[in-house]
């Protein structure tokens, strides 16, 4: 039986998510490797062979890759009537903004706070906090933030290696927040060359966006191919919104 393993964080050698089989039928298929903690280069070494961690507090820290892989093109996002209409409330509206890391730690806190349909508790524990908003300070991670009325209202955050994003959570407090983020990334992703963002797992919230599943395999083509290139420089504004009235 393979078993899975322990990863150091001097040492984080992760078996191949191309190869890697664990034959445990207690575990889940996509679990890769346990650590009993992490730091920002042992994040910074699974994102770069497409892995993840997820966990919940009082657990090991689990690193996964998931198969199949559920991805956004953000030429290919799901811009509903409803969604367009607001989108062109919120460019004739100063009183909207788009923000860039401007509350990183705000965002993932307000993620980590969000209820979930059929879940309990969070995957964003303090240690996750922490080590992302070092990987922000460092320009690595990144939060998409909606403002609205000077008020932080909705958003998302990820981390961005080469023309990678991985997007991670999302949060809103009033309805479509968290879209308008999402839109908002999408469009000037377009325009710089991230053309795919990486929502890790399926859900029906995703799915209705316009993500869909991809194999594993091809995931991990398109990091290999995409990883190592110039990344962008984070600032922009709701300004790229534009894009979804071009034909309206």
């Amino acid at each position: 039986m393979t078993a899975i393993p322990w990863i150091e964080p001097h040492r984080p050698l992760f078996p191949s998510p191309r190869t890697f089989v664990q034959d445990d039928p207690e575990l889940p298929d996509d679990l890769l490797a346990l650590s009993d903690s992490m730091d920002e280069h042992l994040l910074l070494t699974a994102y770069r062979q497409g892995i993840f961690p997820w966990y919940s507090e009082g657990q090991p820290v689990m690193w996964w890759c998931t198969s199949p892989r559920m991805v956004l093109d953000t030429r290919q996002i799901n811009i509903s009537d409803s969604l367009r209409k607001k989108l062109k409330q919120v460019l004739k509206n100063p009183s909207w903004e788009i923000k860039i890391d401007t509350a990183f730690r705000d965002v993932i806190t307000a993620c980590a706070k969000s209820q979930r349909k059929d879940q309990d508790g969070t995957w964003i524990t303090d240690e996750i906090i922490e080590h992302y908003a070092q990987l922000n300070q460092r320009g690595i991670a990144h939060s998409v933030e909606t403002w609205f009325e000077d008020k932080l209202v909705g958003g998302l955050y990820g981390i961005n290696l080469g023309t990678m994003f991985y997007g991670e959570s999302m949060f809103r407090h009033v309805t479509d927040s968290s879209k308008i983020a999402l839109a908002a990334l999408c469009a000037w992703g377009v325009e710089v060359g991230i053309d795919l963002i990486d929502c890790q797992q399926q859900t029906s919230h995703l799915k209705m966006m316009g993500a869909h599943p991809i194999s594993k395999d091809s995931f991990l083509d398109w990091i290999e191919s995409h990883i190592d290139q110039p990344s962008p420089t984070w600032q922009w504004d709701k300004s790229v919104l534009y894009a979804y009235n071009k034909n309206s």
